[in-house]
């Protein structure tokens, strides 16, 4: 009786025992899943946000602008290119459209996609932001759900507008070259009739009216010329034959050229180089860039005045040449556009000196083929003073 009371007893014991120790194995099981799933769930949180930053790096690595907007019209993302377009901080998620890029027709093209699949090639001006307008291509996408339900839009803006300034320059360059060309053209035309209407009976209009022929036929070579140099200069096919030059006298060569044009109109013409300095350049072209401003000097300066040209050395291990008169100034609008083909500031006084209107960019080109810079300096009544640099010997 004992003994069937003990074992009944340690068998009770035993599944108990083993009891214990199955729960014991199923919490420490469900412990280890628990702490799996959160691991699993963490690695899943890090991946995804770490892909997030990958896309957003990605995004707004773009050169393109790139705004995503919900279905109410509210941004869900938009990269650094769009901010800077817009003038808003990316990446704006959660702002309306509307106020972050505070333009109407933007949000007209999120609204349009409600019933159109996308918008291609739409052409935007923005005005307000910055100095001048810009103008933007939009391509437009819009977002469905599973279901096929709207659920937003994709808004892409490339930058056109420096395509549009490269466009509104070359047509005002072929207005001009068309007006520089005709301009002579038309007077020899007129010299050519006259002759061949009769004026060649008359030695003394037929001389006079060759010589009109032969100075506007230059004025035509000339251009021509300057076209053709400034086309070699921007393609980089420039050669240049570098050599130790002494700089006064190089400065006094240039003015040589000049004392008769100077002597008409009074103008003193004044060397002021020191003895010393030297530059390493192409001789020829440097010659060109010391005459045209030596000319603009005499034509623009003031009648009586003086023509002063002077160098230095400045930093870098370069020399500046300085080219001054004292002639009225330069207003300060014009001072930005100086160098460009065909820009006059004084359009009437250009017309009566002469000229082809493209020295000062073929002297720009010529002085950074150098590897130098030019800039300007004047004050109205004041005169002006050309400055540019030339690597030293």
């Amino acid at each position: 009786m004992n003994l069937l009371v003990w074992l009944l007893g340690a068998g009770l014991g035993f599944t108990l025992i083993g009891w214990a120790r199955e729960n014991v194995r199923r919490k420490a099981a469900e412990r280890a899943g628990v702490e799996e799933t959160a691991r699993q769930r963490a690695a899943l949180e890090l991946d995804s946000r770490e892909q997030a930053e990958r896309t957003a790096s990605l995004f707004n690595r773009m050169v393109e602008g790139l705004i995503v907007v919900d279905a109410a019209g509210t941004i869900r993302l938009a990269n650094t290119s769009a901010g800077t377009l817009f003038g808003f901080t990316a990446p704006a998620t959660g702002r309306p459209l509307i106020e972050a890029v505070r333009n109407h027709e933007v949000t007209a093209l999120a609204t349009r996609l409600n019933a159109e699949s996308e918008v291609l090639g739409h052409e935007l001006r923005l005005e307000g932001i910055g100095a001048a307008p810009r103008f933007l291509q939009v391509n437009a996408l819009g977002l469905k759900s599973r279901a096929g339900v709207q659920d937003g839009a994709i808004l892409v803006f490339h930058d056109l507008t420096r395509l549009r300034q490269l466009e509104a320059v070359r047509q005002e360059f072929v207005a001009n070259v068309s007006h520089e060309l005709r301009t002579p053209l038309s007077l020899i035309k007129s010299a050519v009739e006259t002759l061949i209407d009769g004026g060649k009976e008359d030695p003394a209009a037929t001389t006079r009216f060759l010589q009109i022929i032969e100075r506007h036929a230059n004025r035509l070579a000339l251009l021509i010329d300057d076209l053709l140099l400034l086309s070699t200069l921007d393609s980089g096919r420039v050669r240049l034959e570098i050599d130790t030059i002494a700089v006064r006298p190089a400065i006094q060569d240039a003015m040589e050229d000049f004392t008769a044009k100077a002597g008409a109109r009074g103008v003193t013409l004044r060397n002021d180089a020191p003895s010393a300095l030297g530059v390493r350049a192409d001789p020829d072209r440097l010659r060109q860039v010391l005459s045209n401003l030596i000319d603009n000097a005499i034509k623009y300066g003031r009648s009586e005045g003086t023509v002063r040209v002077t160098a230095r050395a400045a930093a870098g291990n370069r020399i500046e040449f300085l080219v001054s008169d004292d002639g009225p100034g330069i207003p300060e609008g014009a001072k930005e556009r100086l160098f460009e083909r065909f820009y006059r500031a004084d359009k009437a006084r250009s017309r009566e000196q002469g000229g082809t209107g493209l020295g000062l960019a073929i002297v720009k080109h010529v002085v950074q083929a150098h590897g130098g810079e030019i800039t300007v300096t004047s004050s109205p009544g004041q005169g002006s003073t050309f400055a540019f640099t030339i690597p030293a010997a």
